[in-house]
């Protein structure tokens, strides 16, 4: 195990972002963590990425991360987020999960968690806000709502578009692709709202967080635009983020997040709810 001033961090999912938070880690960026592993799909490509770090580490099985780390960082595809996440939790780790919207089918984790010592940390991601909502969630708030707008290629394969025979490929003016609640929301696009899970987290639930998801052909950015209607504030905010140059589905502020989420957990002065 690492000292409090040195946490050693496993990651599950080596892709875009993956790739950047272990680039970070591994130049020295975050003075009290290090990368201790990583878990891939390709095990060979996953080395082969790792070949110009100062220090490349093992690259192991999704459960076996919290075997070597004391963080554990998911951005896996969603199907594996069972097999990350309840070993790290089983074992008392620091959780930091990505794909946040697999939450809502696993939340029993966060009882064990309360029994085994774990920590389940969500990072912002391309998302802004949250202390606001957390700190009007105290008192009273009475709706939240958010819109998000994404290039149509941002949003093809999804599948709700698929389930509903939605065609976005060619659109010339913005259509409205799905309306409902944020639970839902992340079922019909999973690579695409898991944003919707952390604001329903951070206030009234995703039963009753409201969702829009627009395909928009003239915008080039992810934007979200948030209001909340509570008895302490009333806020409307918009946030675009650059897609991933690697992964469009997903804003190049993602990996930022997560960073700054890993510097929070060894900086002795801590910004924010």
């Amino acid at each position: 195990m690492g000292t409090d001033r040195e946490k050693r961090v496993g990651i599950g999912g080596f892709g875009a972002i993956g790739m950047a938070v272990g680039r970070a880690l591994d130049a020295g960026e975050l003075p009290g963590l290090q990368l201790a592993c990583v878990s891939a799909n390709d095990k060979v490509a996953a080395a082969e990425r790792m070949v110009d770090y100062k220090l490349p580490v093992p690259v192991t099985g999704l459960a076996e991360l919290s075997e070597h780390a004391d963080v554990v960082i998911e951005c896996a595809p969603g199907a594996v987020f069972r097999d990350v996440a309840e070993a790290a939790v089983e074992q008392g780790r620091i959780f930091m999960p990505l794909s946040c919207g697999q939450l809502l089918d696993h939340m029993d984790l966060i009882e064990r968690a309360h029994a085994t010592g774990a920590r389940i940390v969500v990072p912002t991601g391309a998302l802004l806000g949250l202390d606001a909502v957390r700190g009007a969630a105290e008192g009273e708030i009475e709706s939240v709502t958010m819109v998000t707008r994404k290039p149509p290629g941002g949003l093809e394969g999804a599948p709700h578009l698929v389930e509903n025979d939605i065609e976005v490929s060619n659109l010339a003016e913005p259509l409205m692709v799905f309306d409902g609640t944020a639970r839902a929301a992340v079922k019909g696009f999973p690579a695409n709202v898991n944003v919707a899970v952390a604001l329903s987290l951070a206030g009234i639930g995703p039963d009753r967080t409201t969702i829009q998801v627009w395909a928009d052909p003239g915008v080039t950015r992810n934007t979200h635009t948030i209001k909340v209607e509570a008895d302490s504030v009333r806020f409307e905010m918009t946030i675009e983020n650059v897609p991933s140059l690697e992964n469009p589905r997903t804003g190049a502020l993602t990996p930022l997040s997560t960073i700054a989420a890993l510097r929070g957990l060894v900086q002795p002065l801590k910004v924010g709810t």
